[in-house]
């Protein structure tokens, strides 16, 4: 479920309208923004986590995302840096159609479109799905592919609050984010257990600008 029927204030858009979101301003080390994308299956809960996040609010009755949505939220790091995330959803149901145009010659040049200008991308799959895991990793192939090289990319291991019954063991997902240069967290949007940590995480990895 996308999480996204909670969220009156999104606007939505086409893969066609998705490389509007351009950075402006002069680059400040102590004030950063960034473009922040999030990929995975359908139903790992992905809007959850960024309506948890932006909102403070967790509602399992909503519907998915449909195409995309565009939220932002802005944080304070210990250091007094501050952080604002402008946050792009898409649609899970989407993923297969996504795939299609990715690897398909006629509309290779879509990717762009969606990562362009990303400096963070969040890989979301559910404990409880090895499917999922399986689809993720999919997903980092195709960041390595046609994301920026200095890309901050996270791996999460979202609805930690049904331990009772994972199927993706811990372990799976530090290794495979050790070896793709990833940091990996595990995270409950329903208890919102570390859906803070994993924002101020990135934060801390994000590439600061030159003072000079």
């Amino acid at each position: 479920m996308g999480c996204s029927s909670s969220l009156p204030d999104r606007s939505s858009g086409r893969l066609t309208g998705l490389n509007n979101l351009e950075n402006s301003g002069v680059p400040d080390a102590k004030n950063l923004r960034v473009k922040l994308v999030l990929l995975g299956d359908s139903g790992v809960g992905k809007s959850c986590i960024v309506l948890r996040f932006v909102r403070g609010q967790f509602d399992p009755t909503s519907k998915v995302t449909v195409g995309a949505s565009f939220l932002s939220q802005t944080i304070a790091l210990q250091d007094s840096t501050t952080v604002k995330f402008e946050i792009w959803d898409t649609a899970g149901q989407e993923r297969e159609e996504l795939i299609v145009y990715f690897v398909s010659l006629r509309y290779a040049a879509l990717a762009p479109l969606y990562y362009r200008g990303a400096g963070v991308a969040v890989i979301v799959y559910d404990i409880t799905s090895p499917d999922s895991f399986t689809k993720a990793q999919y997903w980092v192939k195709e960041l390595q592919k046609h994301g920026s090289p200095d890309i901050v990319m996270a791996l999460v291991g979202n609805k930690a609050d049904l331990h009772e019954k994972r199927e993706v063991p811990v372990q799976d997902g530090i290794d495979y984010a050790e070896k793709n240069g990833m940091f990996f967290i595990e995270t409950s949007a329903k208890t919102a257990d570390n859906i803070n940590q994993l924002f101020e995480e990135i934060g801390k990895r994000l590439p600061r600008p030159s003072s000079s």
